[in-house]
């Protein structure tokens, strides 16, 4: 089946009991054993498993060719059960990118994950620095966050992976931004991909889900079953259930929304008040061409630079009049957010920079709100 086909039917199939169309919500949380002592439809304990779960685990596997998928009750659980997972017999030590999720700067710094491994941080788009980086020291995984959030850098996918793979480390791409419409980490010799469900996966800003699939069978993979069985940072069967539905639509919102975020950079790159504009769809983003091989469009996330500072950026944020003020990105309503001051003293953004999650709304709509904003 092509893209489209899988999202709609892979994981589902008409109820046996009411032969409804939508799959029915599975609430319990416990399964009835036969008589004698099997589970026949191999269900036990919804902790370990539950038929909403795994219809969406079975449907995310499809869409980014893998091999099986392990989901998680939010996005950063699934980033922690990540690293954790990494095999006793790897080192520890793991290769980040200098531009990154500040959850993730946020878990390194107040949490036990920065004492328990070596962070190395290095510019992921430079592929020297990559190589020195891990063949400096024995490494048990390089992750990559391509397009980067918030400065969108775009890291050579392929290049990266065979760099990882041929000192034995593992590779893991956060795929939220890209999702497998755009991007396929897996088929570019990537061993896991992340997904923050809660964002274009679900498509909607209603549910709360992280998800990491796998290349092929491994210690890692085994471990990340482990995790999420016994850690038991679980997704709901109404959140699954609501993934699955946002799931169906996500290729035609996809093209929606890149071609609205096109639009709306071009505006923005030739706007006399905007100093710098980041989207890897710009011929002259250092990234766009290592992005126009590995993703089949440049995606809805883009962020702008305001002439001036912190004080400019924030007055614009606060004259939009559509865009939606509000953290998070991926759903219908375009969302605006000065991350620096969102993201404090650590933060990496510049203090002008502005980061847009560009929705489904009439595009002239959005350049209308912004274009009144920059005045």
């Amino acid at each position: 089946m092509r893209f489209e086909t899988k999202a709609i039917h892979y994981g589902r199939s008409i109820d046996k009991s009411t032969s409804s169309v939508t799959m029915p919500i599975h609430l319990s949380t416990t399964f009835e054993r036969a008589a004698d002592g099997s589970y026949p439809n191999e269900f036990v304990y919804s902790r370990e498993n539950n038929p909403n779960r795994q219809a969406l685990e079975d449907c995310l596997t499809s869409l980014e060719d893998g091999y099986d998928c392990v989901t998680f009750a939010s996005g950063m659980a699934a980033i922690t059960s990540a690293i954790e997972a990494l095999p006793s017999d790897k080192p520890r030590r793991v290769i980040m990118p200098n531009d990154m999720y500040f959850g993730i700067r946020s878990l390194l710094s107040e949490t036990d994950i920065d004492a328990k491994f070596d962070i190395v941080i290095v510019d992921m788009t430079d592929l020297q620095e990559v190589e020195e980086a891990i063949k400096s020291a024995p490494t048990g995984l390089v992750w990559m966050e391509t397009p980067s959030n918030p400065l969108l850098k775009v890291a050579d996918i392929e290049a990266v992976a065979k760099l990882a793979q041929e000192s034995g480390a593992y590779t893991v791409v956060d795929n939220t931004w890209a999702t497998p419409v755009l991007q396929r980490p897996l088929t570019l010799g990537v061993d896991l991909s992340i997904h923050s469900v809660t964002k274009y996966l679900g498509g909607h800003s209603d549910l709360m889900i992280g998800a990491v699939v796998a290349k092929s069978d491994s210690p890692m993979l085994t471990n990340l079953r482990a995790w999420q069985h016994s850690k038991g940072a679980v997704p709901s069967p109404f959140d699954c259930w609501l993934a699955l539905r946002g799931v169906q639509s996500l290729a035609p919102r996809m093209m929606t929304h890149c071609a609205n975020a096109t639009e709306v950079a071009d505006f923005l790159k030739a706007h006399p008040n905007v100093e710098a504009v980041h989207y890897p769809g710009l011929s002259g983003h250092p990234g766009h061409h290592i992005a126009a091989r590995q993703m089949s469009s440049f995606g809805s996330m883009l962020s702008f630079q305001v002439k001036g500072g912190q004080r400019e950026a924030m007055a614009v944020a606060a004259k939009v009049q559509l865009f939606t003020r509000a953290t998070s990105l991926g759903g219908t309503h375009s969302f605006l957010e000065h991350r620096a001051s969102v993201e404090g003293s650590t933060t990496m953004a510049p203090p002008n920079l502005l980061r847009v999650s560009i929705g489904l709304e009439h595009v002239d709509d959005l350049k209308e709100d912004l274009s009144q904003a920059l005045e």
